[in-house]
């Protein structure tokens, strides 16, 4: 037990300080973080997240289908003890599968939360403005997109590809761990440049 907490405050103190860093250093987070992935392994990760996504809902292969690019998340982790961070690595796949670009998620979360979890998430980017707001300076703030829609398994089977109006589509997927609730809201995204 000693163990699980310990463990848990560590990665939320660590979410907290990356986070505050890559806001007060313009990014020194950030280029301390992209020193440490391997882009091949990052990349491989990703297009097997974002298959294994499409093999369990056939809804997103066809809004991936019709996407500008889908920027796959395959592993965050979350933990916290009233005070909570997120944090992951990504890519930017073009509908053709070529990996376009690397990012990283990290996020802050205050309130009743006590645990840790891991899950993965897939925004599909549908026109070009969606897209743009992925290098905006400062990073872009996930949950202040007026056009994001979280995919739920309610709303993906009502979905179709008739009836696609927002800019961004959001599947999460692969949970695990014992902490409730995962949202997108403070999520903030950067783009890192891994060595290659």
């Amino acid at each position: 037990m000693k163990h699980t907490i310990r463990t848990t405050v560590t990665a939320a103190l660590l979410a907290i300080g990356s986070l505050a860093l890559s806001q007060c250093a313009g990014g020194l987070a950030s280029n301390y973080n992209a020193a440490g992935v391997n882009p091949r392994k990052l990349a491989a990760e990703s297009r097997l997240a974002l298959e294994d996504l499409y093999e369990r809902k056939p809804v997103a292969r066809k809004i991936g289908a019709r996407a500008k690019g889908i920027l796959v998340f395959p592993e965050i982790t979350k933990g916290g003890f009233m005070v909570g961070g997120m944090g992951g690595n990504g890519a930017l796949i073009s509908p053709d599968g070529k990996i376009r670009s690397f990012y990283e998620t990290v996020g802050l979360s205050y309130g009743f939360q006590a645990g840790i979890q891991q899950y993965g998430y897939a925004l599909f980017l549908m026109d070009e403005k969606s897209l743009a707001e992925l290098n905006r300076e400062g990073g872009w703030e996930v949950g202040s997109a007026p056009s994001l829609v979280v995919v739920d398994q309610g709303m993906a089977a009502s979905l179709s590809t008739g009836n696609l109006n927002a800019g961004t589509y959001a599947f999460i997927f692969d949970q695990k761990g014992l902490m409730g609730g995962i949202g997108l809201q403070g999520a903030r995204i950067n783009r890192i440049h891994p060595p290659r």
